[in-house]
């Protein structure tokens, strides 16, 4: 392999993990005021599986084949989020160095299951965690920007100790949603499957409802915030749990979690402090992209699954 070529894992069609193949493409060519950045680590988030798999009910599918492409991804390298290290800079770029340890979010672009990646000095790109590993890097952020969103649209921040439920709260975004609904002094009930008890309670939830034991919506409590962390439930399946204000959110609509700079350095800093964690269950290595997506696809993933982009 030459110098201008780079490993990536192509999707090459809708379908299951096995339409992902490894080959080798062109590596990107930085612009004046553009990064390349090799990457050391990746994630496969359920925003890839879902592109790669084409999910969702009719309209669903119809309105991602007109986002993302007909028949195939526009972009056939997929992967949201990277960590990683400046390899060269272009002339114009004024706040990063060759060498420095970077993550950051690419959202729609996608384009992070490569060696390498080109992106913009203005696009949501920050310094890592200075006590992070690229693993980890990489793991705080899809589900760590995603419940930010949700979280602050439904006004987290504004008023201290705020009832709030979450729903599927072992996934990337739920364990995300549980710490930083916890940082701003919530009081938390998380709803996951008993064999999850452990994990919640380590993040800092108040209370645990089992959904194998028992039905979450007829709990007597109300909250100020549901969060359907994996987008399995409907506003009116719990309209009795919220408050005459309530709000609810959920992953699984055409509501877009937006993403932006502010948000990666929301969670920079919390790791540096000690407020957030990392969640992973597994590391694959890029070679193992298949069983990395079968894997998320099996729904028994806990936290992020990490994939490692070099040896």
């Amino acid at each position: 392999m030459g110098n201008d070529q780079m490993r990536a894992v192509i999707c090459s069609s809708y379908g299951g993990p096995e339409v992902l193949k490894i080959k080798t493409v062109d590596k990107p060519v930085p612009g004046a005021n553009e990064l390349l950045i090799k990457i050391e680590a990746t994630a496969v988030n359920s925003g890839d599986v879902t592109v790669r798999a084409l999910k969702g009910n009719f309209v669903f599918k119809v309105a991602m084949n007109f986002i993302f492409g007909f028949g195939k991804p526009r972009n056939l390298i997929l992967g949201t989020v990277y960590a990683g290290v400046v390899e060269q800079v272009g002339d114009r770029v004024k706040n990063f160095k060759a060498g420095d340890q970077v993550f950051g979010l690419r959202g729609f672009k996608f384009g992070t299951y490569a060696e390498y990646v080109s992106v913009k000095e203005n696009s949501i790109i920050s310094l890592m965690p200075r006590n992070a590993s690229f693993e980890e890097a990489a793991a705080l952020l899809f589900g760590g920007q995603t419940a930010h969103c949700f979280l602050h649209k439904a006004g987290i921040a504004d008023t201290p100790g705020l009832s709030v439920l979450v729903y599927g709260a072992t996934g990337a975004v739920g364990t995300s949603a549980l710490q930083i609904a916890k940082y701003y002094g919530a009081k938390v009930t998380a709803v996951c499957s008993d064999y999850n008890e452990k994990l919640v309670m380590k993040l800092g939830a108040d209370k645990v409802i089992f959904y194998n034991k028992e039905d979450f919506a007829k709990t007597n409590e109300k909250y100020d915030i549901i969060l359907d962390a994996v987008g399995k439930i409907s506003k009116k399946q719990c309209a009795r749990l919220l408050k005459a204000n309530g709000k609810f959110h959920t992953v699984g609509g055409f509501e877009y979690a937006a993403e932006s700079i502010e948000q990666v350095r929301f969670l920079k800093d919390l790791f540096e402090n000690g407020y957030y964690d990392a969640v992973i269950d597994r590391v694959y290595h890029m070679d193992e992209i298949v069983e990395a997506h079968a894997y998320v696809d099996s729904g028994r993933k806990k936290g992020n699954v990490v994939l490692r982009i070099t040896s």
